[in-house]
């Protein structure tokens, strides 16, 4: 495996932490961002051999300079992990429309600004390879993560346009898709709306409270996902998207039975609209 730098977006917590840690292990540079000096020092007292760049991915004005000045410090990135997220739970008929544009702003805006910050610098050195973050939840729904699942399911389809339009170039895209890992994402950092309408409790109730008590228990293990982006980087044919945990796998597979079977029994209706 040829040394590499890794940008990584989020890198104080989370899948950003354990890519960053296997990273420095495997011999590689990374440079991680962190949005403030208590998480940088956090950060460095966990990993000392890590770069750290102050990065906010909803400030989009500062992240070109950002960028540039990462480079120009540490060299050339290979592989930019485009990480840095976070959860919503909540029904969505009770969850403010600012907590969806907040999402959307981290999730969607702020990959999507980073990536661009680092297209012409991939696409003019003919080389690169982008990892955006999504989730099984850019694949899948369930109720009572709308704002997650359509922040999700939109960086899945940029990154599928991002690769059609970087492969020219030399440039790898993959949308990493996890099922459920032992990270915070259900914990501190989730965001979660208060309830407010007692007819969805039947529904939603139970499902907080399980994903609640499944949280630190999930069967996904981060430095095994860390492992795997490695190897990942490394391949010269990678896929367009890549699950990751057996959870995600089953349910991802169960919703292309369950689309392939509503496809076919709406095939007349389908065609019937041609001219």
């Amino acid at each position: 495996m040829s040394n590499k730098t890794f940008f990584i977006t989020g890198a104080n917590s989370g899948f950003g932490l354990a890519i960053a840690t296997v990273a420095i292990a495997a011999g590689h540079q990374v440079i991680g961002t962190v949005r403030s000096e208590a998480s940088r020092a956090a950060l460095l007292e966990k990993l000392p051999e890590i770069r750290t760049v102050l990065c906010d991915v909803t400030e989009f004005d500062r992240i070109g300079d950002v960028v540039a000045e990462a480079e120009e410090s540490y060299g050339p990135v290979d592989v930019l992990i485009n990480n840095a997220g976070y959860g919503h739970e909540g029904v969505l008929e009770e969850s403010p429309i600012e907590e969806m544009r907040r999402q959307f702003d981290v999730n969607v805006f702020g990959a999507v600004a980073v990536a661009k910050a680092f297209l012409p610098r991939f696409r003019q050195r003919r080389r690169g390879f982008i990892v955006n973050v999504t989730s099984m939840g850019g694949m899948i729904t369930m109720p009572g993560i709308a704002y997650y699942c359509g922040s999700k399911f939109a960086l899945q389809g940029i990154s599928e346009v991002m690769r059609a339009e970087m492969a020219p170039f030399g440039v790898h895209v993959t949308a990493l898709c996890p099922g459920s890992f032992r990270t915070d994402w259900a914990g501190r950092s989730m965001v979660r709306t208060e309830r407010s309408i007692a007819d969805y409790d039947p529904l939603f109730d139970p499902i907080r409270q399980a994903r609640q008590e499944k949280s630190g228990r999930q069967l996904g293990d981060p430095e095994k996902l860390a492992a795997a982006v490695l190897d990942l980087v490394e391949q010269q044919n990678p896929p367009p998207q890549l699950l990751l945990g057996s959870d995600a796998l089953k349910f991802v597979s169960e919703r292309v039975e369950r689309l392939q079977a509503e496809i076919e029994a709406w095939k007349l209706v389908t065609v019937s609209t041609d001219g």
